[in-house]
């Protein structure tokens, strides 16, 4: 193979490797998540599905770091349908865990903002966008979704779910 029939194929590869780190927090990717969701038990719960909705909670996202309501109470057993609007000019995220799982995921965008990570239990959401989660909450305690895109997190972009026992 000449050089002259090579340059497509480098510059295919290129592009490749380049837009991997630009997509995973950019506008473009936001909430859609695969049809096939691997449901995984959490400490947090399970991924749920679209016919087990017991109700619908709608967070609003801020360039101010917050997310609205922050606060929520659930009942073990429910599965809820979060729905995310990105009320401003920066790409956010809303992630379910544990605080400890929060911190470490946090840490590690910290280091790595380029980091890609698609998750049933996250969200990515572009501004004036919206994105949506399917959670069900099969285990009671209380629990934390924040922001961890690098700097929102630190920002106290954060919130709290008490899960109540049946």
């Amino acid at each position: 193979m000449n050089q002259t029939n090579r340059l497509p194929l480098v510059l295919i590869l290129v592009g490749l490797l380049v837009s991997g780190p630009v997509l995973a927090h950019s506008e473009q990717h936001v909430a859609q998540h695969s049809a096939a969701v691997i449901k995984e038990q959490k400490p947090w719960g399970i991924a749920g599905d679209l016919e087990q909705v017991s109700r619908t909670i709608e967070i609003g996202m801020s360039d101010a770091m917050r997310f609205s309501p922050d606060q929520l109470k659930i009942r073990q057993g429910e599965t809820i349908r979060f729905v995310h609007r990105n009320q401003g000019q920066l790409l956010h995220e809303f992630v379910l865990g544990t605080k400890a799982e929060l911190d470490a995921h946090a840490a590690m965008m910290a280091k790595f903002p380029a980091m890609q990570h698609d998750e049933p239990y996250m969200t990515h959401v572009g501004p004036g966008q919206s994105g949506e989660i399917i959670w069900t909450f099969n285990r009671a305690g209380d629990f934390d979704f924040a922001c961890l895109i690098a700097g929102h997190y630190q920002a106290g972009m954060v919130g709290r779910i008490r899960v109540l026992a049946e």
